[in-house]
C-alpha cells in the first residue's frame, strides 16, 4: 500500500469506526506513548535489559503499526501529504547522506 493509500485508508477507519480524530496534541501524546512500546521491545529484546515473561509476548510489528496508525492520523488532520514529503525527504537525504556513510569507519566491520 502506498502512503496516499494508507493516509485514506485511516481515514475511511476514522468515518467509519471513530467519530472523529483525536485532537492533534491527544494523538501527539499517543504517538509518544506508541513509540515507547517499541523502545520497550527493542530494549529488552535486542538490548541489555532483560525481557519480562510479560514482555515476550509483545510484538514488535503491531507496535511499528500503531506509531505509523498515529503518524498518518496526524498527517491527515494537519493536511500533511506524506507521499510528498517522504519522497523529498529521501532526496535531501540521499544529497547529503550518500557520501557521508560510505566514508564513516563506525560503519565498516
Amino acid at each position: 500500500m502506498e502512503l496516499s493509500g494508507a493516509q485514506k485508508a485511516v481515514d475511511d477507519w476514522i468515518k467509519t469506526h471513530g467519530v472523529r480524530y483525536f485532537n492533534e496534541l491527544t494523538n501527539m501524546a499517543q504517538l509518544t506513548e506508541e513509540v515507547g512500546e517499541v523502545a520497550r521491545i527493542i530494549a529488552r529484546r535486542y538490548g541489555e535489559q532483560s525481557e519480562k515473561p510479560s514482555d515476550r509476548e509483545k510484538d514488535l510489528g503491531e507496535e511499528l503499526a500503531d506509531v505509523i496508525f498515529v503518524a498518518l492520523c496526524l498527517a491527515n488532520q494537519t493536511g500533511v501529504d506524506l507521499s510528498a514529503a517522504f519522497e523529498k525527504k529521501l532526496e535531501q537525504k540521499t544529497k547529503r547522506d550518500h557520501n557521508r556513510h560510505h566514508q564513516n569507519p563506525k560503519l565498516k566491520s
